[in-house]
């Protein structure tokens, strides 16, 4: 299948990293989008010391200025990467990947998802498929909940040249949600070319009952000393969940897009990995993203999801 034509709609207004508080010696970085909760505003963040690798935890901060944001103590530490919230129903919902390990070496990836009325400590309720990041979950204009997938193996590239694919599928409830849906979930065609790999990180019901996905796209490339480097752009598409058709598939930000700053690794150096957006009052939008896998960043951009799609 043709792939769909994308548009580089690049435009930065502002541009910065966020600073946090209260730990030390760790980074913090590829983090969920902030969120309000009980009238304070909250960010989930991936912290781990520079020079390790997976072994990160999430855990929670909230707002204390212009881009700052202090360690919540009292709050349970997740054994998690990569941390995402959505709500449904009114429900918060808290997923990140977790990496399981065998006599110390890694063995595989799982999604993770939290659930609960207690923002300190959410509790453990369900999980993805064995090998599988970036599960976005998003509810409907009917009240069903969507699900996004990201299968990401050697038959998908056999198949259909990119590395990984995106599939959506529908639940009637959260209690619903487990590895065979996810794993079933039906793919949705021509958004990455031969090679490139990617997903949807953050999930917005739209105005028209279309979702706005602001996601992230993947590829190697090579540096000009000949050094392969892993390439992590933020983009966004507008899907419809009734048709599968997508449109508006925009690159919307990349690394160059941020502060300069440093990098976990040497072929990181062009790594954002996107977390989300967040309305701002002038109709722009703050859009968050991890850079260089050990910090996380903030640019402000035209809102990708214009009326009337809103």
């Amino acid at each position: 299948m043709a792939n769909i034509q994308f548009h580089n709609s690049i435009h930065i207004l502002e541009s910065s990293k966020l600073t946090f508080h209260g730990v030390d010696g760790y980074d913090v970085y590829n983090c969920s989008i902030p969120f309000i909760y009980d009238g304070k505003i909250y960010m989930f963040g991936r912290v781990e010391k520079r020079e390790e690798w997976a072994e990160s935890f999430v855990f929670l901060f909230e707002k204390c200025g212009e881009d700052e944001y202090s360690l919540v103590e009292e709050s349970h530490q997740y054994q998690l990467e990569d941390p995402y919230v959505t709500f449904i129903h009114g429900e918060l919902i808290l997923g990140g990947t977790h990496v399981t390990k065998i006599r110390g070496e890694i063995d595989s990836v799982y999604g993770y998802f939290y659930r609960g009325d207690d923002l300190m400590n959410m509790k453990y309720f369900t999980m993805g498929p064995r090998g599988m990041k970036d599960i976005r979950l998003v509810q409907l204009s009917n009240g069903r909940i969507g699900v996004f997938s990201r299968p990401k193996n050697k038959d998908i590239s056999q198949t259909y040249g990119s590395e990984s694919m995106i599939g959506f599928a529908v639940i009637d409830d959260i209690n619903e949600l487990c590895p065979e849906v996810i794993e079933n979930a039906h793919y949705i065609h021509g958004i990455f070319e031969n090679g490139q790999w990617g997903g949807c990180n953050q999930a917005y019901l739209l105005e028209s009952g279309a979702i706005g996905v602001i996601g992230h796209l993947s590829e190697r490339l090579t540096d000009t000393l000949g050094n392969e480097i892993l390439s992590y752009k933020n983009i966004s598409f507008i899907f419809h969940p009734d048709t599968f058709e997508v449109e508006d598939l925009r690159l919307i930000a990349e690394r160059s897009s941020y502060p300069d700053g440093p990098a976990k690794l040497p072929n990181l150096v062009d790594c954002a990995f996107t977390s989300g957006i967040e309305m701002r009052e002038d109709g722009n939008v703050n859009l968050y993203s991890g850079i260089g896998d050990c910090e996380e960043g903030r640019v402000v951009i035209p809102d990708p999801f214009p009326s009337p799609a809103r």
